[in-house]
């Protein structure tokens, strides 16, 4: 596909959730029925190896695999190459560069805080592998190396290949500064609507996970983003503070909208929602967002 620039990275983009089978492995006809679904979706486009993906429990081999779902599923996509060691992330970059994505995902490395100057070192390394494949940053609230604003303003400046950041957003006074960097921010999904209002320009959404048309058909209602914090709220927060992780709450938002067969299970030693989860929330969330569910 054509490589997405900073003014054109926009819209909602959903990831490929990992069908597993009891041993862990990977149910590869599940995730090419999923894939289906997507590429027929409203959806802007589609990425793998994220946060959801759990990409940090792949093998090479399986993200080489994923990769070819990805990309044979006919709609714009993004590879993920996330990985907590450096010298891993550059060999994926390398080997995501070849399937000519729009862009490609990075994260900092994240056994250790680097400094300004090593991650500035990191992403320089990072673009001359890509071959010309663009950058998007992937830095969540939870990883050791924060990149503010001004250092992503930095970044930017000298590391052209870098066209957007995949963050949890911020108030008012963030996006003031971090707009002036020029890249493209997205945020997650049930923030999508409040914070357009601020700057952001689309979202690796979760929503997408509950409902895949949905998510692009109400991505800016406020109204719809009430009634998915009030859902999120009595059916989310519950599992978190029970110690679910992300991956393990987006296959439980999958599992309840029911648009695909991913299941809820997640790699050891991550726990997984239960059925009984998934049924006590199906009800709840076509009460209140009944409007994602007309043509999921």
């Amino acid at each position: 596909m054509r490589p997405l620039t900073a003014e054109t990275l926009r819209g909602v983009w959903a990831t490929l959730l990992l069908p597993l089978n009891a041993d862990d492995s990977i149910d590869y006809s599940r995730l090419d029925a999923q894939a289906a679904v997507l590429s027929s979706s409203r959806l802007d486009g589609l990425y793998a190896h994220g946060t959801a993906g759990e990409f940090q429990t792949l093998s090479e081999d399986e993200f080489d695999r994923v990769n070819e779902v990805l990309a044979g599923a006919g709609k714009p996509f993004q590879i993920g190459a996330s990985h907590p060691s450096a010298q891993v992330q550059l060999a994926r970059v390398r080997r995501a560069a070849e399937f000519q994505p729009g862009a490609i995902q990075v994260i900092v490395p994240d056994w250790l805080p680097l400094n300004d100057r090593e991650v500035l070192d990191f992403l320089r390394r990072t673009a001359d592998a890509s071959d010309g494949v663009p950058l998007v940053l992937y830095n969540p609230p939870h990883a050791k190396t924060q990149v503010g604003p001004q250092l992503l303003a930095e970044l930017a400046r000298v590391v052209p290949e870098l066209i957007g950041l995949k963050t949890a957003g911020g108030d008012k006074r963030w996006f003031d500064e971090a707009t002036k960097s020029g890249l493209s921010i997205f945020v997650p999904g049930h923030f999508l609507a409040s914070m357009s209002l601020l700057g952001a320009h689309g979202s690796y959404s979760n929503v997408a996970a509950l409902s895949p048309n949905g998510s692009v058909r109400w991505a800016r209602d406020l109204e719809v983003e009430r009634r998915i914090g009030e859902f999120f709220g009595q059916h989310i927060a519950p599992l978190q503070k029970a110690g679910l992780s992300n991956p393990a709450l987006d296959k439980f938002l999958a599992a309840v909208g029911g648009w695909a067969d991913v299941g809820t299970r997640v790699r050891w030693p991550m726990t997984s929602a239960t059925q009984a989860d998934v049924e006590a929330a199906r009800p709840v969330v076509r009460r209140l967002v009944p409007e994602l569910f007309g043509d999921s």
